[in-house]
Order: C-alpha cells, then sequence, then structure tokens
C-alpha cells in the first residue's frame, strides 16, 4: 500500500514511519519525509489549542479502558493534523501480573493482536508503545521477553509502524534487559523529569549510544524534591515548572539531536497526582500556564501573543514552602502570594486549602481527587487570604491567579497543624 508524507492527507491505509541512519545521525521519517516530533501526552480535549501551539504529536497510555473510544481518538488526531502514539496495556508486575504464568502472558499477546489489527491501517498512528513504565516494582525481567513476544508480532502484522518500550527512568539493568530480551524493538523511550538532567553523565557512563525517544518530560517529580519535616513534597510554583521545562528542553534534548527521535512533554492536561496542579500544563478548567508559553516558544521560536501570569512568591505565616510551616489549631495566620502578569492584564485570585495527599501510588497510577475544605479561609479571592488552621493533620494550601485570557498560574505551601 502507498505511504503518503503528510497527515491529514486524504488515505485509505497506514503512512509508513521508518527510523534511518546516515553519518552517526538518526532521524525519523514519516511518508518518506523528516518528521520532527513536538509532542504531548495527553487525550484530545485541548488538541485544537495544542496545535496552535505548534504542537502536532501525541501520545497516550492505553488502547483500554479510556473514557473516549480509541478510533474516535485517531479520528480527532487525524482532523488536527496529529500523529499519535498508541500505548498497548501491557500488565504491570505491580498490578500483581506474572510473567511465568505462561498462560496468562499469551492471552495477552492475543488480546493485543486484535488491536494491533484494529488500529494499524490509521493513517495517524505514529508507533507503538508496548507496555508504560513496565520496570516500576519490576523483579521479574520475564516482561521484557513479553515485550519482544509483542514486538514481533507487530512486525508481522504491522511493517509500517515502529514499536518501543517505555522506561521510567534510565537504569542500566532495566536497559540491558531489554537490549537482550527484547531485540525485536526499534527504540527505548525514557521517562523522566528531575533525573533528565543527570541523562548524558549517565549515558555516557553505559555506553548506550542507540537512538531513543523522550516520551515523558516535565516538572520536577514529587519523589525527587525536597520535603518538609513531615515528609511533604514540596511542589515549584507554576514559574519555577517553566523554567524546568526551558531548561531540559535546551541543555539537555537539543543536545541529543542526533539520536533523539522525539519527546513528549507531560502532562498538556490536569491529573491528581500527589496535588491537582504537579504535572498537568493545564488547569482543571483547562487554564494554561507558563508551562504551555515555553512549549510554545520551543515548537514556534517566538512567545505567544498573550502569555500566563508569573509567580514570584507564596507566604503563610511569613514562611516560604521549604520552611516546613506549622500552625496551632484553630488559630489564624495570613497567606500572601506575588503574581505579575507580562500583558498588564488584570489578574482575579482564588485560595483553596486541601488536606495533604495520603497517596502511595508510583508510575502515575490513578489517585483519588482530594476534596478542598470550606469555612478554613477568608479574604480567599484576595493577594492577601487569612487561613484558620483546621484540626490537626497536614494540609496543602493552593493559590490560583487568572488573567481572563485562558491562562493561570499557581503556587501551594504544605503546612502542618498541631494541638
Amino acid at each position: 500500500m502507498a505511504a503518503i508524507s503528510a497527515v491529514g492527507a486524504e488515505t485509505a491505509g497506514p503512512v509508513k514511519v521508518e527510523i534511518v541512519e546516515a553519518g552517526g545521525r538518526y532521524q525519523l521519517l514519516r511518508g518518506g519525509v523528516p518528521y520532527k516530533i513536538k509532542g504531548a501526552g495527553m487525550a484530545v480535549d485541548h488538541i485544537v489549542a495544542f496545535t496552535g501551539h505548534g504542537g502536532n504529536s501525541i501520545r497516550n497510555w492505553t488502547t483500554g479502558n479510556e473514557p473516549q473510544d480509541i478510533m474516535e481518538f485517531l479520528d480527532q488526531a487525524q482532523a488536527n493534523d496529529v500523529t499519535v502514539m498508541l500505548c498497548l496495556p501491557m500488565q504491570a508486575e505491580r498490578w500483581g501480573f506474572d510473567y511465568d504464568d505462561e498462560a496468562a502472558v499469551a492471552a495477552q499477546l492475543e488480546a493485543f493482536r486484535g488491536e494491533v489489527m484494529r488500529y494499524r491501517d490509521h493513517p495517524a498512528l505514529l508507533a507503538w508503545i508496548i507496555g508504560n513504565e513496565l520496570n516500576h516494582g519490576y523483579t521479574n525481567p520475564r516482561v521484557y521477553d513479553a515485550v519482544n513476544d509483542v514486538a514481533r508480532m507487530i512486525r508481522e502484522l504491522d511493517p509500517y509502524h515502529p514499536t518501543t518500550t517505555t522506561v521510567a527512568g534510565f537504569f542500566d539493568n532495566v536497559v540491558a534487559d531489554i537490549l537482550s530480551r527484547a531485540p525485536d524493538l526499534d527504540f527505548i523511550s525514557f521517562q523522566a523529569y528531575g533525573m533528565l538532567f543527570a541523562f548524558p553523565e549517565l549515558m555516557e557512563k553505559a555506553g548506550f549510544d542507540k537512538p531513543f525517544m523522550v516520551t515523558e518530560w516535565g516538572a520536577i517529580g514529587y519523589w525527587e524534591v525536597g520535603k518538609t519535616d513531615w515528609g511533604a513534597p514540596i511542589e515549584a510554583t507554576s514559574s519555577q515548572k517553566a523554567d524546568v521545562f526551558m531548561r531540559a528542553n535546551r541543555n539537555i534534548l537539543e543536545q541529543f539531536d542526533d539520536r533523539l527521535l522525539g519527546s513528549y512533554v507531560f502532562f498538556w492536561g490536569q491529573k491528581q497526582e500527589r496535588t491537582p496542579t504537579w504535572f498537568g500544563l493545564l488547569t482543571e478548567n483547562g487554564e494554561e500556564t507558563e508551562a504551555v508559553d515555553v512549549m510554545h516558544y520551543i515548537w514556534t521560536g517566538s512567545w505567544p501573543d498573550n502569555r500566563a501570569p508569573q509567580v514570584r512568591k507564596i507566604l503563610l505565616a511569613g514562611k516560604d514552602p521549604a520552611a516546613s510551616v506549622r500552625l496551632k489549631t484553630g488559630k489564624r495566620a495570613r497567606a500572601r502570594v506575588a503574581v505579575v502578569d507580562p500583558d498588564g492584564d488584570p489578574l482575579t485570585i482564588r485560595w483553596e486549602l486541601k488536606p495533604e495527599s495520603q497517596a502511595t501510588q508510583v508510575g502515575g497510577d490513578f489517585e483519588e481527587s482530594i476534596v478542598s475544605l470550606d469555612g478554613f479561609i477568608d479574604d480567599a479571592d484576595s493577594w492577601t487570604a487569612k487561613v484558620t488552621a483546621p484540626a490537626p493533620g497536614a494540609y496543602r494550601l493552593f493559590v490560583y491567579a487568572y488573567d481572563g485570557q485562558g491562562h493561570a498560574a499557581h503556587a501551594n505551601i504544605p503546612f502542618l497543624v498541631t494541638e
């Protein structure tokens, strides 16, 4: 079947995607044409705005249990000239799956055969991801034998699209397991946040010189940041995160341009992961944060016409988030935030209070949202709010600044209440 070179061109069949090497440089070709990924992990809710910022490719995490039909997902991507890396949901050992159970492994492979047959000819499809972060908590390397079986099956059924698996971080033993047990993969994809800044040293030390993708990167992870005296992770402000995005791209990703096949920022949307703001580039209501401005600049070479507000500081009882703020039950404390808007747009403020997350999940596994507590904040729409300490326990105070142009800034500060 003839391949085409442009996303969105009318076709009844797949577009061939391949990896080529010339003079020690690796490149992704789509329809025979060099394809530079400007990617994000996301659904399709905000796809029009995403493409308006220069994005052209998205990745998901499963072909099953999605709130949206996958074929519709692919159709909407195609309608917006966007490609998709589609993830087959390999069961993880941390979820109780036993890769020594040959019958269960065979059943999983057969289920994926149906998924591949269903989506292989869609023109929006860019590549197959076989399992997401299967190395989280794994002890049985046979998981990567199973990954290879899926890769081999895909190669037989779908010669048009390459295969990969994603790895949390970069670890010599994991890479060695994949290279030895899953040779039919076309490349490995890595997912890293703070650890991304160590990739040049880690890859050089391991002698890793193969083509790869970074299929998740973004804000420093909650497992990588400083913590309060009682163990609450200290989250960066939306502006501090935007700075991390810029530095990660300039100092790390761009330095691998000879073998980095593409990257996908995480997460173009909003999700609860320890907090409702940790990884999302958008708020719960869809407002864009400063990290979106940075991605617009990275992808287009210019800043958007109207930019998000920028946080300068947040204080509670005169202390910043790193100070391990403690309050007495029933006592009142002042909370202050300083935010500027690059365009001079008038800002509105909203404070909210939540109990500290007790989640222990890893790898982005689902976390329940945390309900906000009412009745403890006076002047909740002011630059300076008054917080009454609730019952003893760990809490987190959030503040949002909105510019009325579809953008927001946010910050939060953890605090401990005692008798």
